[in-house]
């Protein structure tokens, strides 16, 4: 494990460190309080993992337990990287210790990196129950995962549980959820769900939050994003 941190390191800057702990509000009160950034660009980080694939459990949990946030990132891009060849027992392995994790991922970009390709991906031809569980938590990294997670079904023009985990987190107060969702509903529109995910939309204007509608009708025409704007 000492190897792929220590490359990490002499590649890290001061410079994009400070960068990095603002941009991700590590700040007193803020959702990244207390994070650490040694400052590594994603794609210079993607680029060490290449080297590390075959990283066991053991090693990662050690770059997850860490404080510093870019070990916690590059472990995540590891499992999705061995999740996409796993097969059979050691896909269930690789989601059950992702999930064991979920304290750990806690920040949007290691939610963004991972949910999709291996939560969203390992639930795919299997019961969901556990997202709709998850979105109803109260604890916020969670329930990203819950809703980012289907966009690996999105991709496969499935949208019904994009929709219901969205509805479930309509009513959630922090601005990460209300982009999350917003940013979903986009892509399931994209997919050529734009009936469904319209119909959605004028169903539930009364609820949604700003944020989440703007992200929702962003690649909409003018005329539609007028429509949406002013319901």
């Amino acid at each position: 494990m000492s190897k792929i941190t220590d490359e990490l390191q002499a590649i890290a800057t001061p410079q994009r460190a400070e960068t990095s702990a603002w941009f991700f509000k590590t700040g007193n009160g803020q959702y990244g309080e207390g994070d650490v950034f040694i400052g590594v660009s994603n794609p210079d980080l993607r680029a060490v993992c290449k080297k590390y694939l075959s990283l066991t459990f053991e090693d990662l949990q050690e770059l997850l337990d860490s404080e510093i946030h870019e070990y916690r990132m590059a472990a995540l891009l590891i499992l999705v990287e061995q999740m996409k060849k796993a097969k059979g027992k050691v896909q269930q392995e690789i989601y059950e210790f992702y999930l064991d994790n979920t304290h750990r991922i806690n920040n949007w970009d290691l939610v963004d990196c991972s949910a999709r390709d291996i939560v969203g991906f390992y639930l795919f031809d299997k019961d969901r129950t556990i997202l709709y569980d998850m979105a109803r938590t109260d604890h916020l990294w969670t329930q990203r995962i819950s809703i980012i997670a289907t966009h690996y079904f999105i991709n496969k023009k499935q949208f019904l549980d994009t929709l219901k985990i969205s509805e479930i987190l309509l009513s959630h107060k922090h601005d990460l959820i209300h982009k999350a969702v917003g940013w979903m509903l986009r892509e399931a529109w994209k997919k050529q769900g734009d009936e469904p995910i319209e119909a959605f939309l004028e169903q539930n204007i009364g609820r949604i939050p700003r944020t989440s509608l703007r992200y929702a009708i962003e690649k909409m025409t003018d005329e539609r994003r007028t429509y949406f704007m002013q319901l």
